[in-house]
């Protein structure tokens, strides 16, 4: 059931060599992608999370686009992974003028 109330989650970024590693993502993660998981074991976002921001720093600024994440969110070995906002900023910039 979808909440009618806004969620927050706290993550911590994963190493990218990791998140590629065999036992992971298998290479499948790119330069652009931001791996992350809930601070609290089994907590992490789901389906109707994807689009949503990842969010870092005391001024909350945008560092990502939530992507996808693998069948069974709670599988430690298919981290969530986020579209990195900062490796697209030019890009963002000349789209929005």
């Amino acid at each position: 059931k979808l909440s009618p109330t806004l969620q927050e989650l706290e993550v911590t970024v994963l190493d990218a060599r990791m998140c590629n590693n065999s036992r992971f993502w298998d290479g499948g993660i790119a330069p652009t992608m931001i791996c992350f998981q809930g601070r609290h074991r089994g907590s992490a976002p789901t389906k109707g999370d994807s689009g949503g921001p990842l969010v870092c720093g005391k001024r909350a600024a945008v560092a990502g686009v939530l992507s996808f994440s693998g069948p069974d969110p709670t599988d430690p070995f298919k981290p969530p992974v986020a579209t990195s906002a900062v490796k697209h900023k030019k890009w963002i910039r000349k789209t929005l003028r």
